[in-house]
């Protein structure tokens, strides 16, 4: 295990100030910053051996193609899954759901059918769904929260029926920091023949995971929240699923033979990855993954659990903050507003002390609106993560407070 002191100083970002001020970075839901391994890794890339992959017989290209190659082998050991053809890169979680929807959705969706999302989702688990379901004639149907942020599962099963064909959930709210019980959500789905997919961006930071056990047909994550580049991303689905799946985008490496006639296209995992990829960004999103195994998921876990418990006896000293989202199990995300003070500026003021938070509806307007507010302010952690940095936020809040009254 690294000393949590040792794991900051591997962030070069963490050496600049802003505004006069030692960066307190407090937004790594949004995004995480990166270790210097990640970016020696993609800049490495680009200096010593870039090429296009899959396609050269020429040394450039078979060493990119082979350290590309190579990451699929590093997800598939960092989820659990059964087979390297179960792992497809794209450009995000977004890009997932929508490969998802427009492939899965489109195949097996008919007038009359059920999709079922939550509450607190984000929009990227939102609107593909509704534009799949609007093509199909088929009914979005949501899952509704208690005030708390949780799940009413009670409801949830009494809503499916074998109408519903695919259950679409988010491990982690973004917003609330809420973690669904998503084994107990598959195995219900199951139960009456509906597929799952599990919006893992914020999930698979936080725990360690094995889409074997979880029995997700399909599961999906961001390297730029794992610590890795942005425009990364993977999604996973059970082989003999991806296998019944037409193609979501067309074009280069994704063929088998093309003639004006018919075109055939290849086996997995080519099938689903048209163009030419980002080849440095999956290359370092792999070392990210490394990285991230070495630090181990029980330190992460840990040091983010006690932010959490910190910042939350922290904000509850403050009469003026109440926290949205309460949830008995809850992720390094806390949303707050605060009596009188719009949002934005608690984020505009925080800058001016050296602290970043995020504001705003954070892509889940529908969840806003249902926990009666029309944004928040927002914190979360990362493993690099401190409470000195909780404790400026604490001060910039009191300090605000002080100037609005």
């Amino acid at each position: 295990m690294i000393a949590l002191p040792k794991i900051r100083q591997q962030f070069p970002i963490f050496n600049e100030e802003v505004k006069g001020h030692r960066v307190a970075f407090l937004d790594t839901g949004a995004s995480a910053q990166k270790p210097q391994v990640v970016i020696d890794a993609e800049k490495n890339v680009y200096e010593k051996y870039y090429a296009n992959i899959h396609r050269g017989v020429y040394y450039f290209s078979e060493k990119s193609t082979q350290e590309y190659e190579a990451v699929r082998e590093i997800a598939q050991r960092f989820i659990k899954a059964a087979d390297t053809r179960e792992i497809i890169f794209t450009k995000g979680t977004t890009e997932s759901i929508n490969l998802v929807a427009q492939s899965y959705g489109r195949m097996v969706l008919n007038k009359g059918d059920v999709v079922m999302i939550s509450e607190m989702e984000h929009h990227a688990n939102i609107v593909p769904w509704q534009m799949i379901c609007e093509e199909k004639g088929a009914e979005l149907k949501i899952i509704p929260i208690n005030d708390a942020g949780e799940l009413l599962l009670d409801q949830f099963e009494a809503m499916l029926d074998d109408r519903v064909k695919i259950v679409s959930v988010t491990q982690v709210s973004n917003v609330l920091g809420t973690i669904n019980d998503v084994k107990l959500i598959i195995d219900k789905a199951h139960a009456v023949g509906a597929k799952v997919l599990i919006d893992g961006a914020q999930g698979a930071v936080h725990q360690p995971l094995n889409v074997v056990e979880l029995d997700a047909d399909f599961y999906t994550f961001s390297a730029h929240k794992l610590y890795g580049p942005t425009g990364v991303g993977i999604l996973y689905g059970k082989r003999e699923l991806l296998e019944a799946m037409p193609p979501y985008q067309t074009g280069g490496d994704m063929i088998d033979v093309v003639t004006f006639e018919k075109t055939t296209f290849a086996p997995l995992p080519n099938k689903f990855e048209a163009g030419t990829p980002n080849i440095a960004g999956v290359i370092a999103f792999g070392v990210a993954m490394k990285w991230v195994e070495e630090i181990g998921f029980e330190t992460i876990v840990a040091h983010e659990d006690a932010l959490l418990q910190y910042a939350m006896e922290k904000l509850a000293e403050i009469p003026e903050v109440r926290v949205i989202g309460t949830a008995k199990e809850k992720a390094g995300v806390i949303s707050f507003v605060v009596k009188g003070i719009h949002p934005h500026d608690i984020g505009t003021l925080l800058d001016h002390e050296g602290v970043a938070v995020r504001v705003g509806h954070h892509c889940a307007q529908p969840l806003m609106k249902r926990m009666k507010v029309p944004a928040t302010a927002r914190m979360s952690f990362g493993v690099y993560s401190t409470s000195e940095e909780i404790d400026r936020l604490v001060a910039g809040l009191k300090k605000i407070i002080s100037l609005f009254a």
